[in-house]
C-alpha cells in the first residue's frame, strides 16, 4: 500500500471537449470548460493551470504549461451512455452497454403516468423536465387542493414525485415511490433513481422542499472497487450524492453537503480525520446549477471557486495522500438544449512526492478505480488499467 488515503473528487460535468463518438448522442463541438471559458471571456484557474488543464483542451485563460503539476490526462468514457451513474459506476468498474432512460423533451410515457395512477390511485400532474423548485410554484397549490402526485424529470435519468407533506403522508409517498421503483426496472422505463420530493408551506408563504428527501435508486449491476475495498475493510467515505448514486452499495460512511464549496469544506475537514481507504466526493452544481440551467458565468465562478479551494485541500494533504480529481461527462452550458454531452473528461493524479507529467490518453474510466485497487492491493474488476506504476 503506497498511499494509506485517496481522496476522489468528481467535478460534476466538467468535461473536456466531445468524444469521437459525440455524432451519436447529438453532441459534435461540445466542449464543457472549453466552451464556457469563450463564452465568458476567459477563466481565472491559477491552481488547474499548473496541472497541465490547458493542455487537455483549449481554454481561455488557461495557458498550456511545459511540466505540469499534477500526473495529468484525460478519459474516453467506455460505456454507452454520459448520464451520472453511468460515469460514476465506469470510474469503479462497471461497462453499461444499455444507457438509463432520461425523458427530459417528452416527459414520461402515457402508458407509464397511466400506471403510476393505477398503483397509487392518485391522478398525475406535471409530467415533464422542470426546476423542483419553479414546479411548486406552478402546481403546489394545485397539489394541495386535488391530493394528484406532481411527477417530473430533468436531464438526468430521474422520476420526482412531489407531494406536500400535509396532504399525502410521507409513508403513503415513500410506499409510491417504492412501487414506481419496481414499476421502472423494465428496460422501456429504466430511469436511474425514483425520488421522492416532500414540500410543505402554502401558496401565500410560499413552498418549500423538507428534507425527506429519499432515493430510490438502482443497485450497481456488478460488484465494483468500492464493493472490493469494503470486502477487504479499508474505508469508504462517500461526500455528496455518491451514496446515492451507488444506491449505498460498498459506503462504509456517508456526509451530505449543501453546495460544492460546503463539499471542498467537508473533504478539507476529513484530512484530519484517521482512516484507511478512500473518501468519494462528488460536486454536483457544476452539472445542477449552471450545465442543466445553461448559465456559462455562474459555472465559470463555480470553476474559479473550486481552484481556490482545491489550492487549500492540497496544503492539507498529507504525504501518504493521493488526490485524484475527474468527472462523469460533460455538460456545456453553451450548447443546445439542456442534457449532458458526450466528452472526454480529465484526471488530475496529485501527491506530495510526485512531480508530474503528462500521461497518455485513457479508454476508460474504470482506469481510476483499477488505479485505487492496485493502491490498496485488492483485486480490480474486469475493466481499466492502474496508472500506479507509472505515477512520478
Amino acid at each position: 500500500m503506497k498511499f494509506k488515503r485517496v481522496f476522489l473528487i468528481v467535478i460534476d460535468s466538467v468535461g473536456v471537449g466531445a468524444m469521437p463518438d459525440a455524432d451519436k448522442f447529438g453532441d459534435v463541438g461540445a466542449n464543457t470548460i472549453g466552451n464556457l471559458a469563450k463564452a465568458t471571456g476567459g477563466i481565472n484557474l491559477p491552481v488547474l493551470k499548473t496541472f497541465g488543464y490547458g493542455n487537455l483542451t483549449k481554454i481561455l485563460g488557461v495557458d498550456p504549461v511545459t511540466h505540469p503539476r499534477s500526473n495529468t490526462t484525460k478519459m474516453a468514457e467506455l460505456s454507452n451512455g454520459k448520464d451520472t451513474m453511468t460515469g460514476h459506476w465506469e470510474l469503479m468498474g462497471i461497462k453499461t452497454t444499455t444507457p438509463f432512460k432520461t425523458f427530459t423533451d417528452t416527459g414520461f410515457p402515457s402508458d407509464l403516468i397511466a400506471e403510476i395512477e393505477k398503483l397509487s390511485g392518485r391522478k398525475v400532474v406535471g409530467n415533464k423536465s422542470a426546476s423542483g423548485t419553479e414546479i411548486l410554484v406552478e402546481l403546489g397549490p394545485h397539489q394541495m387542493k386535488t391530493g394528484d402526485l406532481i411527477v417530473y424529470t430533468s436531464a438526468d435519468s430521474v422520476l420526482q414525485i412531489a407531494a406536500h407533506e400535509e396532504v399525502i403522508p410521507l409513508k403513503e409517498l415513500y410506499e409510491i415511490c417504492e412501487k414506481v421503483r419496481e414499476l421502472t426496472l423494465v428496460d422501456k422505463w429504466r430511469v436511474g433513481r425514483i425520488i421522492a420530493r416532500p414540500y410543505l408551506g402554502n401558496e401565500i408563504d410560499g413552498f418549500k422542499r423538507t428534507t425527506n428527501r429519499h432515493d430510490y435508486a438502482l443497485s450497481p449491476t456488478s460488484k465494483t472497487v468500492l464493493n472490493a475495498l469494503e470486502e477487504s475493510r479499508f474505508d469508504v467515505i462517500s461526500i455528496g450524492k455518491i451514496r446515492d448514486i451507488f444506491n449505498g452499495s460498498g459506503i462504509t460512511e456517508h456526509y451530505s453537503i449543501k453546495s460544492n464549496h460546503d463539499g471542498m469544506n467537508k473533504v478539507a475537514e476529513l484530512t484530519q480525520k484517521d482512516f484507511t481507504g478512500l473518501l468519494f466526493a462528488n460536486l454536483v452544481d457544476f452539472d445542477a446549477l449552471y450545465g442543466h440551467r445553461r448559465d456559462s458565468e455562474g459555472y465559470k465562478m463555480a470553476m474559479e471557486e473550486f481552484d481556490k479551494d482545491l489550492g487549500k485541500l492540497i496544503k492539507l494533504l498529507k504525504n501518504d495522500d493521493l488526490l485524484m480529481v475527474t468527472a462523469d461527462h460533460g455538460n456545456d452550458p453553451t450548447f443546445k438544449g439542456t442534457d449532458h454531452t458526450r466528452e472526454y473528461v480529465p484526471l488530475f493524479i496529485y501527491a506530495h512526492d510526485y512531480n508530474g507529467k503528462f500521461l497518455p490518453e485513457r479508454g476508460s474510466f474504470a482506469d481510476v478505480g483499477m488505479t485505487i485497487a492496485a493502491n490498496f492491493n485488492i483485486k480490480g474488476t474486469d475493466i481499466g488499467c492502474s496508472l500506479l506504476k507509472m505515477l512520478e
